[in-house]
């Protein structure tokens, strides 16, 4: 069941605090970021499963991208990256997929702010223009 507003935000810090390195901090600037590029934007928690405690999604008519952790990098996964135009090469995932595309972000590196920023209105933008359909109970 996915989790929106206050819950998922809550969600969201608890995953940060509890990722006291890095990828904590890199996932914290992203998030800043994202929320900085438009008033649109709201945060959810997702695909919550035995196996796996959840995603933070963030979200504006319809997904814009999910932040995961992983040992070696922090991953932003854009549902509809294929379709936006990324003049800054910020994308250096998923790049052979119809569809999605996704930052890899290592040790040590940080998106430019600009272009990232940049990118999340293109993705807030496209979801405006043609926004996802929303499921059937």
């Amino acid at each position: 069941m996915a989790e929106e507003g206050p819950a998922a935000s809550a969600k969201i810090d608890e995953l940060i605090a509890d990722l006291d390195d890095w990828r904590g901090e890199t996932l914290a600037r992203c998030r800043e970021l994202i929320l900085a590029a438009s008033k649109d934007i709201e945060e959810e928690w997702k695909w919550v499963k035995p196996t796996n405690p959840g995603v933070p999604v963030w979200s504006a008519n319809g997904g814009i991208c999910t932040g995961e952790t992983y040992k070696n990098y922090v991953k932003l996964t854009f549902f509809r990256g294929a379709a936006l135009e990324d003049p800054k090469s910020l994308f250096n995932a998923s790049l052979t997929g119809g569809t999605r595309r996704a930052i890899d972000i290592h040790e040590g590196e940080q998106p430019n702010a600009t272009a990232f920023k940049a990118l999340i209105k293109a993705a807030v933008k496209l979801n405006e223009a043609s926004p996802a359909k929303k499921k059937r109970a």
